[in-house]
């Protein structure tokens, strides 16, 4: 016994019209479609009242009209197929979305029910008096009733120029509208390139259509990626999300981590170091490039806080009594010991002399962990915590056991308090 693939025909053309994730796809399907034509204008009018869709482009028209009704065939040329990989489904949305579907392009035009053609009925295509430059297709019996509210956005990172109902889409994130920068895996927008305010949030674009979409982002601060067709594939027949999209994920987030690597790198040598430093340090710190501040003198001041006010043990992290230091110690403060930066632990019954002992001597605060590993501030930071602080009352007049709730310390009273040393785990400190 043998066996070999067969292919039910009736029952693919019967289940075809559930491969399509939303009614949308019929717009982008036939945008795409234009787009590929080579259009530079396309007109989309809408009566949702008559149920009636046309999309209309300059592009190069159709020279086969039966590629229209042919499945898993494209009639793109070669060059354009081995570019962008069309899958020859996308026009059969049509089929399945409308009840007549009339398509005219240059001077032929065919009038097609779409029920009879799923029955596998022909239709003659025709010679008409009128030229139609381009291709127009026109769609009747079409529930979409909600596709204004859509537009927009199905177009915003779209190339060409469309015209939806007589209004011009904006398409702020095509490539012909954002600043974008050649990278091996297509053309790259970086939000905050020029400010430091830099963001996760990625909008992903494949053949002018979105493949990812943050759930949260701000309109005018999010990376916009342009991927080129010929790396990446997206998923039959929507392309609305790539396949592997795991992977092919972390490729653009590993790409735009080098794109603000170079961004960086030119910055550095364009500004002085504190403005550097000031401008793009949240940058470095979100994209893993505090390397690049290795070599400077300059550090930013968000790394320093100041104890301004008694230090006391608070809940979930508030700490009204440190302020955030305005300006940042200088190199030449720090090695000299003028400057002394510790580092500490909430306040806890364990490091509380600690934080008293850091308040009377002025001590700074320093977040060093933020800092690449091998920068020159880390051999200048103390950790305290690590060490056993010796408290020696002077003076002594009482001492008794407070009865609190929750907490029975012991208080002694006297004249002042010294701290002989530190007992650390191998160096002693005055």
């Amino acid at each position: 016994m043998k066996i070999q693939i067969r292919f039910n025909e009736e029952g693919a053309l019967r289940n075809q019209r559930y491969a399509f994730t939303d009614r949308f796809t019929l717009v982008t399907e036939l945008l795409q479609n234009a787009r590929r034509a080579g259009a530079h204008h396309i007109t989309v009018e809408h009566r949702p009242e008559d149920r009636v869709l046309r999309v209309m482009d300059d592009g190069c028209g159709v020279e086969d009209f039966q590629k229209l009704l042919s499945f898993h065939e494209s009639g793109w040329d070669e060059g354009l197929a081995g570019q962008e990989h069309p899958f020859g489904v996308g026009f059969t949305k049509c089929l399945y979305a409308a009840a007549r579907i009339v398509a005219a392009s240059r001077r032929q035009q065919v009038d097609i029910d779409t029920a009879a053609a799923l029955q596998r009925e022909s239709f003659d295509v025709t010679t008409t008096r009128r030229v139609v430059n381009g291709t127009a297709i026109e769609l009747h019996g079409v529930e979409i009733s909600d596709l204004a509210k859509q537009m927009e956005t199905l177009c915003e990172g779209f190339p060409v120029d469309v015209v939806f109902n007589g209004t011009p889409m904006v398409r702020r994130y095509a490539e012909d509208k954002i600043a974008l920068s050649p990278t091996p895996i297509g053309a790259i927008h970086v939000s905050g390139n020029r400010d430091g305010k830099a963001t996760y949030a990625t909008l992903v674009f494949l053949q002018g259509f979105c493949v990812h979409r943050p759930r949260y982002f701000q309109a005018d601060s999010v990376n916009v990626v342009h991927l080129d067709p010929q790396q990446f594939m997206a998923r039959l027949p929507d392309r609305d999300q790539l396949i592997d999209a795991d992977q092919q994920l972390k490729r653009v987030d590993a790409q735009i981590k080098q794109s603000w690597r170079s961004i960086l790198e030119v910055a550095k040598t364009q500004l002085k170091p504190q403005d550097f430093v000031a401008t793009y340090f949240d940058v470095m710190l979100q994209w893993q490039h505090q390397d690049l501040l290795n070599d400077l003198d300059e550090l930013p001041a968000t790394l320093f806080q100041c104890i301004s006010g008694y230090p006391f043990q608070t809940h979930y992290g508030q700490q009204g009594f440190l302020e955030p230091a305005t300006v940042a110690p200088s190199r030449a403060d720090i090695e000299s010991g003028q400057v002394t930066l510790v580092s500490m632990g909430a306040v806890s019954e364990e490091n509380a002399a600690h934080w008293m002992l850091a308040r009377q001597k002025q001590w700074l605060l320093t977040e060093a962990y933020r800092l690449d590993s091998n920068h020159w501030l880390h051999p200048h930071v103390h950790y305290p915590d690590l060490e056993t602080a010796v408290v020696e009352p002077q003076g002594e007049t009482a001492r008794i056991t407070l009865e609190g709730r929750w907490v029975w310390p012991q208080v002694v009273l006297c004249e002042s308090v010294r701290y002989p040393h530190w007992r650390a785990r191998g160096h002693p400190r005055g």
